[in-house]
């Protein structure tokens, strides 16, 4: 029970009372048998997600791209990407943060033979990777090209010199969809490989696995995953304007969670807003 003299002298005036900062108040430590190594610090953001150590990073533009939401995801928070970028270029953002790592690509980037490196150059610089598989019109796996095959290349050749001239040509080392990670990684040891390509039985590619992810997942065992080994991120979304078909592009660029971004969360908007997404079944992965 409270002290009915302070409760009726703070109801006259909220400021009356004396107040309390945190230097004014001391913790005495108790018994415990909790070791502070084997302590859990696993909190749910979501229904579905739990973060192994409960930090999000703000949805500033000062703050959060998708360099900041790979590193938060990694160490098991999660990064919340502006929205102070266009639609496109936010949901290019989120796609960063997906393709960063992955347990396999599902749909991995590829090149067609008659690019030139300079080409090639552009896309491994865009997205931070060192190879593209090289494929014909119908898709079908014809080669690969990575970093050890641009390694007795001048830059000066990049513009003139295509990727047919450059790439290891078939046949390479592939695996079936539905690989096993530990014949994946077999695989990737024995033939001294960093890239492994999955096809099905008419060579055509379904995806990819390197060698990046496996050392990352032993290098960051807390990271923020989903069930294909993505790191996870979410995107912020206003609740006007474009804002819905914004969230669109952000879902179907992979976006993990989507977050109603406004100074008053309690706006007629914002609950209208947050009720639309949830009603419509295209944003059912979306939390």
């Amino acid at each position: 029970m409270g002290n009915p003299e302070q409760e009726s002298q703070a109801a006259n005036d909220p400021f009356s009372l004396t107040g309390l900062t945190y230097d004014d108040v001391l913790l005495l430590p108790g018994d415990t048998d909790v070791i502070p190594s084997e302590a859990s610090t696993a909190s749910r953001l979501t229904k579905e997600i739990e973060l192994n150590i409960p930090l999000v990073s703000a949805a500033m533009d000062t703050v959060t791209e998708s360099r900041m939401a790979i590193a938060m995801a990694r160490i098991g928070g999660l990064g919340i990407i502006h929205r102070n970028l266009s639609a496109e270029d936010q949901a290019k953002q989120v796609d960063y943060v997906k393709r960063s790592e992955s347990g396999m690509i599902n749909d991995p980037l590829t090149i067609t033979a008659d690019k030139t490196l300079e080409e090639l150059d552009e896309i491994c610089g865009k997205y931070r990777i060192s190879g593209l598989p090289v494929v014909d019109e119908n898709n079908v796996l014809v080669g690969i090209v990575t970093n050890r095959d641009l390694r007795f290349v001048t830059r000066s050749e990049f513009p003139t010199r295509t990727v047919a001239e450059t790439m290891t040509k078939m046949p390479l080392v592939t695996a079936p969809v539905g690989v096993a990670a530990e014949k994946a990684f077999e695989l990737l040891a024995e033939h001294k490989v960093e890239k492994l390509p999955l096809v099905d039985d008419n060579n055509v590619i379904q995806g990819l696995i390197t060698v990046k992810d496996f050392v990352k997942t032993e290098e960051y065992p807390l990271a923020t995953k989903d069930d294909e080994g993505r790191l996870r991120v979410g995107a912020a979304v206003g609740f006007y304007g474009d804002a819905y078909e914004r969230a669109g592009m952000l879902a179907e660029a992979g976006a993990d969670v989507l977050v109603v971004d406004t100074a008053n969360g309690h706006a007629r908007g914002v609950t209208d807003m947050i009720k639309k997404i949830k009603s419509d079944p295209a944003f059912s992965a979306v939390q």
